[in-house]
């Protein structure tokens, strides 16, 4: 379906690539001829992914150790990446997520979610916008959103408020950057299962995605990074300022979180003890 140099002579950053979605696209990325680079904060990880993806597919993906949540991390980062050759693409995908009663929220938990997902974002956008713009070099930014920011999520809304405002981000830049060279796009993925988010969503591991999808089946990783890929491409140079849904249609039947209000109160309140004793 895609040339096999469709991405070549690009440089393209992944955060929160050591796993998940963001490890899919950088093989994809790697393997369409890109010079791919993943962070995160787990140096360990990440290093685990790109021994798997050269392992898989000969795939050699540099990594980065930075917590998106500091900027002067994020603009270390940035500076190291630019001392080689400038970035091309920069793909936000880190974000942080799990189910609770909002009005059991905490600040800091508030904060734990709103943190990766919207000021990690915001910093990465605008440390690489800053210096595409100043070097007059082109650039596009990739953000990965959900589709609560077309219907909302009840129990998940510090996430829901991060990805809309990302959504916002993505609009805004798109017109006002556009003029010197910088693209935004965005995806909202529905179903795509991984560990990590499963786990956070889904307690107990139950994930009936496919029993409510209209199509019947849950997403595959190499769908959302084909599309991820054709975005961030040539190919999509006038797309600007989008954000396209991928998720079989499910947002049009509800918003994901219907089977969360049957739930008892006793449920809630045995999720959030698990929840304090898997932080110590």
């Amino acid at each position: 379906m895609f040339e096999k140099h469709l991405l070549a002579r690009k440089r393209i950053l992944v955060t929160g690539g050591g796993s998940g979605l963001g490890a899919a696209m950088a093989k994809r990325f790697a393997e369409l001829g890109a010079d791919v680079m993943i962070c995160g904060r787990r140096l360990e990880v990440l290093e685990d992914t790109a021994r798997r993806l050269y392992d898989e597919a000969g795939a050699r993906i540099g990594v980065h150790r930075c917590d998106v949540r500091d900027p002067a991390a994020v603009d270390a980062m940035m500076t190291a990446i630019w001392s080689d050759a400038p970035l091309d693409v920069l793909v936000n995908n880190a974000a942080a997520t799990f189910i609770a009663q909002t009005e059991h929220l905490s600040p800091r938990a508030a904060d734990a979610i709103l943190a990766p997902t919207l000021h990690g974002a915001m910093y990465c956008t605008l440390a690489a916008g800053r210096r595409w713009i100043e070097s007059h070099h082109p650039g596009v930014v990739l953000s990965i959103l959900s589709t609560s920011t077309i219907t909302g999520r009840a129990f998940t809304v510090p996430s829901a408020m991060a990805k809309s405002g990302v959504l916002a981000m993505t609009k805004s830049l798109a017109v006002e950057w556009g003029p010197k060279g910088v693209r935004l796009v965005a995806i909202a993925p529905g179903s795509f299962p991984t560990p990590g988010a499963s786990g956070q969503l889904r307690p107990g591991g139950r994930d009936d995605g496919a029993a409510r999808n209209p199509l019947g089946r849950v997403g595959d990783h190499g769908e959302l990074a084909d599309l991820a890929s054709f975005l961030i491409s040539d190919r999509a140079g006038y797309i600007n300022g989008e954000m396209v849904v991928q998720d079989g249609g499910a947002h049009l039947r509800s918003s994901g979180a219907d089977d969360l209000l049957g739930w008892s109160d006793a449920r809630w309140v045995e999720l959030r003890e698990a929840a304090r004793g898997g932080r110590g």
